[in-house]
């Protein structure tokens, strides 16, 4: 983790230049250099992912044709045909040339089960994961933050205790666990607690519309969305608060105070600022995972997003959906990644210089 910047390293900043006058830092030049080195790295990445994703789920167990028919008198020569169909017949060194051929122009190829391309598939179901878990990121983000900030600033405290003790708590249980706990207490009922929620899915189907739908969709999103942030915040918090705690001890803080600054002033304005970097990667990090979703919580509350497709398509398995989804998912990641790389030399000149 990189140094903070210090007021006095701030006030020699005129005085790191070069002999020319230039800035030694590079500039333009150097920021030119890291940004065109990251995205080198992640193109590098996204070709490590193409590879994966067709050798990775090659090794699933099960025949996908077999599957398909299951339950359905099928002769050898027609398995042969769906083979064929499939090109599944062909050399597996010839089938790899042909995924990544179309996969670089776009082409996802044709589900096996649903019989429609892939990319049709995701972009049905990308709304719905988009909105269950930008909901949940942005909320857990939030309450991360400044939950790891007042945790921080008033280590060993009640509250500190209190905030890491729950967090603690709650990162170590599965999401699948929790929400079907919340299914049973607060959709089912128990006790003197009536089912308040729907048990799962996106809408009741009743056939609302405008602000009535919208209000429909938020009642089905509680749950789904309570589990994921009941799940998610500890990560943000624990990071921030790590972060917070090495620039506390920091003598530009004690500078701050001398000049009689305000308790609140110097967090807001001079510690947070600081420790601000390996949040701002985790932040980024679950962005990525917006489009992925996830996988159990969607499974779990019948929410029908990508997560949930995922689960249908690995069930068979679905050769080109299960991996033209790892293909989204890993790309999101990566560029998530990139943005984050991107922006910490803006954040902090002393970065990629």
């Amino acid at each position: 983790m990189t140094t903070a910047s210090t007021p006095a390293d701030v006030a020699r900043a005129p005085e790191a230049r070069a002999a020319d006058g230039a800035p030694r830092t590079g500039s333009s030049a150097g920021y030119l250099r890291h940004a065109a080195g990251k995205l080198g790295g992640a193109l590098v990445s996204l070709f490590a992912v193409l590879v994966t994703s067709f050798f990775l789920f090659r090794i699933i167990p099960g025949d996908p044709v077999k599957a398909m028919t299951h339950g359905v008198p099928t002769s050898a020569e027609q398995l042969a045909t769906l083979r064929r169909q499939f090109g599944l017949d062909l050399p597996l060194w010839q089938q790899f040339t042909d995924y990544c051929a179309h996969a670089l122009s776009g082409d996802l190829g044709i589900s096996f089960q649903f019989r429609a391309p892939v990319g049709d598939l995701i972009a049905e179901k990308l709304p719905a994961t988009l909105l269950l878990t930008g909901v949940a990121v942005v909320i857990y983000s939030a309450l991360g933050l400044w939950l790891g900030t007042r945790s921080a600033w008033r280590h060993g405290g009640l509250g500190d205790k209190l905030n890491t003790g729950i967090a603690l708590t709650l990162w170590s249980v599965p999401s699948f666990w929790l929400g079907l706990l919340l299914i049973i207490v607060f959709s089912v009922g128990m006790g003197p607690i009536p089912g308040l929620f729907p048990t799962g899915g996106m809408e009741s189907g009743t056939g609302e519309t405008g602000f009535g739908y919208v209000l429909d969709v938020a009642h089905h999103l509680v749950l789904p969305v309570v589990t994921l942030v009941a799940v998610g915040y500890a990560q943000t918090l624990l990071v921030m608060r790590s972060s917070l705690l090495d620039e506390m001890g920091g003598d530009y803080l004690t500078t701050a105070r001398a000049k009689g600054l305000r308790d609140d002033v110097v967090r807001r304005r001079h510690a947070v600022p600081n420790a601000l970097l390996p949040t701002v990667t985790m932040i980024f990090i679950n962005l990525g995972h917006v489009a992925a979703g996830s996988i159990l919580v969607e499974t779990v509350f019948s929410w029908p997003g990508l997560g949930g497709l995922f689960y249908q398509a690995l069930s068979v398995p679905d050769l080109p959906l299960v991996q033209g989804l790892f293909v989204v998912f890993a790309a999101a990641m990566i560029l998530m990644n990139l943005i984050a790389d991107l922006l910490y030399p803006l954040l902090d000149p002393r970065v990629g210089r």
